[in-house]
């Protein structure tokens, strides 16, 4: 049975076993790093763009940052710090062609969760991602102070269930800070939410009433003394704040972009005494900004991938040294020079190969994994995208990388003397 080239590579392969399978592994690790930055850098920004829901403007106190207030009043990333007051929202809606504007105040929380105050339009107005509506798994709604409807994730993460009754945080405390919890005052958990694939999930609903009376009972303790009870009969206007409104520029029926859009955003923009952010262009912004590191990031992997076709070079041709023996043989039983050479840049192609399909597989477990991470521990949820002519394209540059690095190993090969390495050894 003649001996065919993939017997020899095979063979000249599993001769070398540890050197073998480093240098695949090498290989395999800058594919998937490659591979794990490329397939989540689209996926991160489509699921940001999914959080802003169906909101067009977003409206907050004076002076904050458009980015940090998108970051923190859509992305739960902190509280607001600024505010302003109920009567804001009525005198935007009157004077700006909005088809609505939602308060929410942010600050309070549940056992580290965050809790949004917001009145019911939240959940009939607003989308939580594009064509996404909220539903229900088990209750509904709030449409009482002191109720509760709790996000999916929300209620998995702290086992809380319909009819329960919890009392909220003042702010999110600190790690090693004693947390002032609002025990006056008990909630009633009256829904449980689907899940939207969206921060959202992670975060618990109140109503600006029960919001309202909650902090005016801690103004009330200064004046009063603490024998005292709050109920939102005893609110005053200086009570009522929020810190920030989703708001919705008036737009025809199934269209999302509105004609009269940045008009609107100029004119609410004029308004010193708010600030005005357009999550879309803010979002943009952030991964313009996070672009550059993706750059930097991408740049080290293609690194990995030459330190691995380097390493492939390095060890053809170390193992050159070991082997003009076995090619002065292979030469002198009819192997021509060009066959020589071409065996050597095929069992360097053969590593790159390898590496490629090992890097595809670990590539693709580690962008799962790193997707459930950021699922499990920020409510991200980013569904890795992996086009194939991505992983063709990646897989093919691999394979012709290493290659090339097994020319400098085949024109050793090539110009071994047979004579000189046929002499028996001293």
């Amino acid at each position: 049975m003649p001996i065919t080239d993939t017997t020899l590579i095979t063979r000249s392969l599993a001769a070398r076993k540890f050197s073998t399978i480093t240098t695949i592994a090498v290989v395999a690790l800058g594919v998937a790093l490659m591979l794990v930055l490329l397939s989540m850098k689209d996926a991160g920004k489509q699921a940001f763009d999914r959080g802003r829901g169906n909101m067009h403007v977003l409206i907050s106190g004076p002076q904050q940052d458009p980015l940090v207030t998108v970051l923190n009043s859509i992305f739960y990333s902190g509280a607001p710090r600024n505010y302003m007051f109920i009567t804001k929202r009525d005198e935007l809606l009157a004077t700006n062609p909005l088809a609505w504007a939602i308060p929410t105040q942010l600050g309070d929380s549940f056992r580290g969760l965050p809790v949004m105050a917001t009145t019911p339009a939240f959940f009939s107005d607003f989308q939580p991602a594009e064509n996404t509506t909220w539903t229900f798994t088990q209750g509904r709604a709030f449409d009482k102070p002191f109720e509760l409807v709790v996000g999916a994730e929300a209620a998995a993460i702290r086992g809380l269930a319909l009819g329960d009754r919890v009392s909220l945080t003042h702010g999110t405390p600190k790690q090693g800070e004693d947390p002032h919890v609002h025990d006056e005052f008990v909630y009633e958990v009256v829904g449980i939410l689907a899940p939207t694939a969206t921060l959202h999930d992670r975060a618990i609903f109140s109503d600006l009433t029960s919001s309202w009376t909650l902090h005016a009972h801690d103004r009330r303790l200064g004046e009063l003394g603490p024998d005292i009870t709050t109920t939102p009969a005893d609110l005053l206007d200086e009570d009522k704040k929020i810190t920030g409104l989703y708001a919705r520029v008036l737009s025809r029926p199934g269209r999302d972009v509105s004609a009269i859009f940045q008009s609107a955003f100029n004119g609410l923009r004029s308004d010193p005494t708010i600030t005005v952010a357009a999550p879309k262009q803010e979002i943009d912004k952030l991964f313009r900004i996070v672009g550059n590191i993706d750059q930097i990031i991408v740049a080290l992997a293609a690194t990995v991938l030459v330190v691995g076709a380097v390493t492939v070079m390095l060890v053809l041709y170390q193992a050159m040294e070991q082997r003009r023996r076995q090619i002065a043989v292979l030469r002198v039983l009819g192997c021509t020079k060009p066959r020589i050479f071409s065996l050597i840049v095929t069992e360097s192609a053969f590593i790159g190969a390898a590496g490629a399909l090992a890097g595809t597989a670990v590539g693709l477990l580690a962008a799962r994994v790193v997707a459930d991470i950021l699922y499990q521990r920020l409510g991200l949820v980013i569904t890795p995208g992996f086009e194939p002519r991505l992983v063709l394209g990646l897989a093919v540059a691999t394979i012709a990388l290493a290659a090339v690095a097994g020319l400098i190993p085949a024109v050793a090969a090539y110009r071994t003397p047979v004579i000189k390495n046929l002499r028996p050894a001293a």
